[in-house]
């Protein structure tokens, strides 16, 4: 036995009955819904049948009339418990049979609560087909069918055939449901949850929390007397676990296999010391920006990474702010993740995913070199990528995500050349009721900018003002080239989207590359969703969800945008020659407070 100081002994004391009176209420919380239920432990509580101090607020659960546990969400959805990991912070749980689907939720979202979703989440397609039609790919919805019509999910990201739908009405889109809720019936979902933001430890927790003034001096009674009796074997714990280093070892791999599990779901802040192990002394760069070079590292050998090293100059830290505090919220596959970042004195930088492709810029920069080209299937699927990203961005959130500066050049490409959205930047959040912001100054990349950005006289900036930036996207991948020309001489640029909209009405070929029918059909279709998102008027453009339903489309019911230019640019008389136009207007921005 260690020769401890009677200073160490009392401090080692006051300890122990700090740690009883914080945790004297956990000691005597663990309740469940019946002899088969989970046991219920801090920072879970039954209503009705715990105290209030044996939980945190969000982590309430209840007992159904069957004694099943249950978590119900603020989104409104109800899971029955079957097992929680309290040390790997896991719930292993599943929604009541047919819950789910008899509620035909279009988002499987858990909202403003302190769980996520472990398991892998897809889009989905609901069809109803008059007759059994059932594919391999295809899943039946029990719950959705009737005698005569059987309803079938498919995922959104499988690419089908009209033939395989030929009695089939699609319904519409749920988003976010992991495969084996649709393909088992009994089908256990796996989620986590994160720490109480009270603090990093349960006694933080305890001590912000409503207590009475005699619950904490019942609390601290308690611990002072069980303090006398435990005192010795309190020593001999203390004494066996630092000389015991095995244990200390298994302790330490626990800990890092909860942070390995916690950096997964939040990004992970890393030192520029790291940064340059990370990208073996930034040797290998990938590009540069307006706000920062791109450098390729490896968090392992088998992880790469892009590491965005920020400009000092650029603002006062505001695009690193900005760009942090909105990917920390965004989770989709059309939206680049972002792994970490560095804030390590005056030097700042973001750490994503490493995309191989590039973007999408490099694929789209030449009309007429076949070295690049996508292909019109697969352009189409890049436009139906970035629609459904930015509709998450506008809808999938709690509060709406305006990105502002979409374009080639922040569209990012994977292996498979599936889009993903980048660089937030000039990112703003707002509220989803609200049908226009306030602005200061003009965001964005001059030729994608919506004119009501520029000028309130067009309109007020909102949504849909990303809806325009995408829509010259769209033209610019429709033909091949940049919507303005800055080659062009004496200030005059030429102004590509006019051109295609001529093409369009004298029903010529849009692009080089369309070699028949299909690849006429896409390109078409591709041009008609393009120029109906770049009207002038915000109010005449479509919503993104809207823009979502019409690429999925075959495109023969689409009908054709008005001229967005009538009004303010003379046409040519000839289809095969584009017009030319001043886009540097005298637009009269108005100042607002932000």
């Amino acid at each position: 036995m260690m020769n401890y100081s009677s200073e160490m002994v009392m401090c080692l004391f006051y300890f122990f009955i700090v740690f009883l009176a914080g945790h004297g209420a956990s000691l005597n919380c663990t309740a469940s819904c019946g002899n088969r239920g989970p046991d219920i432990r801090f920072p879970f509580r039954i209503k009705d049948k715990q105290p209030d101090h044996c939980g945190y607020p969000g982590f309430d659960l209840s007992c159904s009339e069957d004694n099943s546990t249950v978590l119900k969400l603020p989104t409104g959805l109800s899971f029955l418990i079957e097992r929680i990991d309290y040390r790997h912070q896991l719930i292993y749980a599943r929604a009541p049979q047919g819950c789910f689907q008899r509620q035909r939720r279009l988002n499987f979202s858990l909202g403003a609560s302190h769980f996520q979703i472990k398991d892998s989440q897809n889009d989905w397609t609901l069809f109803n087909c008059s007759v059994s039609n059932e594919r391999s790919f295809m899943y039946k919805i029990p719950y959705l069918s009737t005698f005569n019509h059987e309803v079938y999910a498919v995922d959104s990201s499988i690419p089908t055939s009209y033939s395989d739908f030929l009695s089939c009405t699609k319904m519409y889109n749920i988003y976010g449901i992991p495969y084996g809720m649709m393909d088992e019936e009994n089908y256990v979902l796996t989620m986590s949850w994160s720490n109480p933001t009270c603090g990093s430890s349960e006694t933080e927790c305890y001590s912000s929390l409503p207590h009475t003034k005699d619950v904490r001096r019942k609390l601290l009674i308690t611990g002072v007397i069980l303090g006398f009796f435990l005192f010795a074997i309190v020593i001999i714990a203390l004494y066996r676990a630092y000389s015991n280093d095995k244990t200390q070892r298994e302790y330490q791999a626990r800990v890092e296999m909860f942070l390995d599990d916690y950096r997964s779901l939040n990004p992970t802040r890393y030192s520029y010391a790291d940064l340059k192990r990370i990208t073996n002394q930034f040797s290998d760069e990938l590009g540069q920006g307006a706000y920062g070079t791109v450098f390729k590292g490896k968090l392992t050998t088998e992880i790469a990474v892009a590491v965005k090293l920020l400009n000092n100059s650029i603002g006062k830290g505001e695009e690193f702010i900005n760009e942090v505090g909105t990917m920390a919220r965004i989770h989709h596959v059309n939206v680049v993740r972002l792994i970490g970042f560095c804030a390590d004195g005056f030097r700042r930088a973001l750490v994503y995913e490493y995309l191989p492709n590039d973007s999408l810029q490099k694929f789209i920069s030449s009309a007429d070199s076949r070295n690049h080209f996508l292909g019109w299937e697969r352009l189409n699927r890049v436009a139906l990528g970035i629609a459904k990203g930015i509709e998450y961005l506008h809808q999938g959130c709690d509060q709406r995500i305006l990105h502002f500066d979409i374009k080639p050049q922040n569209i990012l490409l994977d292996n498979e050349f599936n889009p993903k959205i980048a660089d937030f930047g000039m990112a703003k959040l707002c509220s989803k009721d609200k049908s226009a912001i306030s602005m200061t100054t003009a965001r964005g990349t001059v030729g994608y900018i919506a004119p009501e950005v520029f000028s309130r006289n067009f309109g007020n900036v909102s949504y849909k003002s990303d809806v325009y930036s995408f829509g010259m996207l769209v033209l610019e991948m429709v033909g091949g080239r940049k919507n303005v020309d800055d080659t062009a001489e004496n200030g005059d640029q030429i102004y590509f989207p006019e051109w295609i909209y001529n093409l369009l009405e004298k029903e010529e070929d849009l692009r080089f590359h369309i070699d028949g029918e299909e690849d006429a059909k896409i390109a078409k279709k591709l041009a008609i969703v393009g120029l109906w998102c770049i009207q002038w008027n915000p109010a005449e453009r479509p919503s993104m969800k809207t823009v979502v339903q019409m690429l999925e489309g075959e495109g023969e019911n689409l009908t054709k945008p008005p001229d967005p230019f009538s009004s303010s640019v003379p046409k040519r008389t000839s289809a095969g020659h584009m017009p030319a136009r001043r886009l540097h207007q005298e637009l009269a921005a108005i100042s607002e407070i932000e």
